[in-house]
């Protein structure tokens, strides 16, 4: 049951990106490029995101799931450098190639080499997050 829902909200997830118009890179530099030609369209893609996220989130905080996932009852857990680490390369990484791996995955329908390389190297940062660094 888990997969199959998995697999429903990852097919309207790629079908939001796709009619929105997210899964083209100069839509994402256009809303990142604040002093230039800004495109404010992805704010009316996220916000409405968020917010039903934040909702069902509220909603089944603390309670057991139907698929078999419970929601913690409490709020942030164990922040950190590397976290704070990760999520700056994260970031910097978007904003140079203008995708992320939700977009770059949907774009396999019609792979190109961009959307080829943009996933190896997501999966290249993915598999060196895997080594620790000892003293």
């Amino acid at each position: 049951m888990k997969i199959a829902v998995a697999f429903v909200c990852g097919i309207v997830f790629a079908l939001g990106l796709g009619l929105s118009g997210m899964l083209q890179p100069a839509k994402i530099i256009g809303f990142l490029d604040v002093t230039g030609q800004w495109d404010p369209s992805l704010i009316f893609v996220m916000g409405p995101a968020v917010g039903v996220m934040l909702l069902a989130w509220l909603l089944r905080r603390g309670k057991p799931s139907p698929w078999g996932v419970e929601v913690p009852a409490k709020g942030l857990h164990h922040l950190d450098v590397p976290l704070y680490v990760g999520a700056a390369l994260f970031g910097i990484g978007w904003a140079l190639a203008g995708i992320c791996p939700g977009p770059a995955v949907a774009n396999l329908a019609a792979p190109s080499s961009f959307t080829l390389t943009a996933l190896g190297s997501m999966t290249a940062g993915i598999a060196l997050s895997f080594i620790r660094v000892t003293p």
